[in-house]
């Protein structure tokens, strides 16, 4: 009996967390005394293991049991114990979130190693071995391209290559079924310094595009010419069934999670749950605003820091001539956890993609869905510049962006010391400081880090440098206001950045005071600091 892949720790709270494996035969799973069965995924089987009954402020190592067999941690093992750390008044003031986004798995290849560079996450995990734990991050973000399902490793297109189960109408350097999806995360999870980091450390996980498909949801003309081809729709369904599986559901507070109806569901199914992941699946793709039942944005409380991870690429409502990040139902729901009750001194959103871009690739996106909206080949040629240049970002979806903003102000009129926005996507890092109406308390920051592991295009640096370059928002600005682009509700100005290159961002945050640094990788266990802010001086 062996873990086919796991554990990964998830949510923690003051006295329960959630320890998420893959075995590789229907078992009972075991994790410091709470035991549970195994679910089955197209032959496939995983658990997920609430474990209650621990201390407040408690730091308990743990083993994960397979029918009464340990199976982690491996002996020998050249990583300090898998650790459970719960929170408790003692640790209610302070957090550390480490942060990212886009991380393609390691590669055998040379040439491709070379050009993807060393691994960031996979450094600070390295390095963090060899730390007390009390320097241990608190918490992990994962802000979307966990895997990469349209831009495959060597590794992976041989991998599907060799299936002669493959429908002949499938794509040969895409994946398509689950299978496939299983083999992604095998990749991107199993390299040891990852496995031990995600055993130990809380993490919280976003979909972006690249776990579904490049421009996933862009606009509705993407989405028609998906649905036209032969294999989409067993793509998308693989994509949300695994994303529910590998992601989602380790993302939920318990209370959350014996609370959802689809999760008693398909984990108390006798038999192949398959069936019941593609009812979920085609829920979730369904423009069916607040009936669907299925939400993927979610929230954690850690301490007096609230954390809320909006789903910016699902929950899209495209149909009927309308372009919105968010339907009502999801939108209301973010905007009432942003303005709960109870004692927040830090409020924390993640989105994949950035709320603020360089000022004048934000001002031509507006201006690219303003073009697209109009009928015939001005239209069209919009629409294809939009899917070309990847013109999908907050800023894209303006009545949308509209909305977070007077959201983010009125979050930071109530109080708190601090509002930060959490995002990955752009293949660049930088910090952004908003000023908006009324000039509330809380100072407000967009920090992007991205990517953790990937190469970058030639183009990239030279254009994002223009884009926070003066002359050129200027021009953005004017041509923004002359097709008919309203004024923006905000303002910002670039703090740090950009920084390009392999990155990890760290979010400090103690007492009323919060800072944010960004750490590139000089070898495989080593970072050095690239830029050091204060969000609250």
């Amino acid at each position: 009996m062996a873990l086919a892949l796991g554990p990964v720790l998830r949510h923690v709270g003051e006295t329960t967390a959630s320890v998420w494996v893959q075995t590789d035969r229907p078992a009972t799973v075991s994790v410091l005394g709470c035991a549970v069965q195994t679910f089955e995924v197209s032959d496939h089987h995983y658990a997920l293991v609430p474990v209650n009954g621990l201390e407040p402020d408690s730091r308990t190592p743990y083993q994960v049991e397979v029918d009464g067999e340990v199976v982690w941690p491996p002996s020998p093992s050249p990583f300090p114990p898998s650790l459970i750390r719960t929170r408790g008044p003692e640790s209610h003031d302070r957090n550390r979130i480490i942060f990212g986004s886009c991380r393609y798995a390691k590669v055998s290849d040379q040439k491709l190693a070379a050009q993807l560079g060393i691994d960031a996450l996979d450094a600070y995990a390295a390095r963090m071995a060899h730390r007390d734990p009390q320097e241990w991050p608190d918490a992990l973000l994962l802000l979307g391209d966990q895997v990469y399902a349209d831009e495959l490793t060597p590794r992976n297109l041989r991998r599907i290559a060799g299936r002669r189960d493959r429908h002949p109408d499938w794509p040969d350097d895409e994946i398509v079924g689950f299978d496939e999806y299983v083999g992604l995360y095998q990749d991107s999870w199993s390299d040891p310094e990852i496995r031990w980091l995600l055993s130990t450390v809380p993490t919280a996980m976003i979909f972006d595009d690249h776990d579904v498909r490049d421009d996933w949801n862009t606009s509705q003309a993407w989405r028609d010419q998906m649905r036209a081809t032969p294999w989409w729709r067993e793509r998308i369904r693989s994509a949300l069934a695994s994303y529910w599986v590998y992601q989602h559901i380790g993302n939920l507070p318990s209370t959350d999670l014996t609370a959802d109806p689809d999760y008693r569901k398909i984990v108390e199914h006798d038999g192949d749950a398959w069936p019941l992941l593609v009812e979920l699946a085609d829920r979730a793709d369904a423009e069916t605003d607040g009936t669907k039942g299925v939400r993927f944005s979610f929230r954690w409380d850690l301490g007096h820091s609230r954390f809320i991870m909006i789903d910016s690429r699902n929950g899209r409502i495209l149909e009927d001539g309308m372009h919105l990040m968010l339907g009502e139902s999801e939108f209301s729901w973010i905007e009432e956890q942003a303005t709960a009750q109870g004692q927040v001194d830090h409020l924390v959103l993640g989105t994949s993609i950035p709320w603020l871009l360089p000022h004048a690739i934000g001002d031509l996106e507006t201006v690219n869905e303003i073009a697209a909206a109009r009928p015939g080949w001005r239209g069209r040629l919009a629409e294809g510049i939009r899917q070309a240049a990847d013109l999908e970002h907050w800023a894209a979806f303006r009545a949308s962006f509209d909305r977070l903003t007077a959201m983010i102000g009125r979050a930071a009129a109530a109080g708190p010391a601090t509002v930060s926005v959490l995002s990955g996507d752009v293949h660049h890092s930088y910090v952004a400081r908003a000023a908006l109406p009324g000039d509330p308390p809380a100072p407000v920051h967009q920090l992007t880090c991205s990517p953790v592991h990937n190469k970058i295009h030639w183009f990239v640096r030279p254009g994002f440098k223009l884009g926070w370059s003066r002359m050129a928002r200027r021009l953005a600005e004017r041509w923004a206001a002359r097709v008919g682009a309203p004024p923006k509700p905000v303002s910002w100005e670039r703090l740090s950045g950009p920084l390009f290159g392999n990155m990890i961002a760290t979010l400090d945050i103690d007492g009323q005071h919060a800072e944010v640094f960004f750490e590139q990788p000089l070898s495989a266990a080593s970072l050095s600091e690239r830029a050091r802010l204060s969000l609250t001086g």
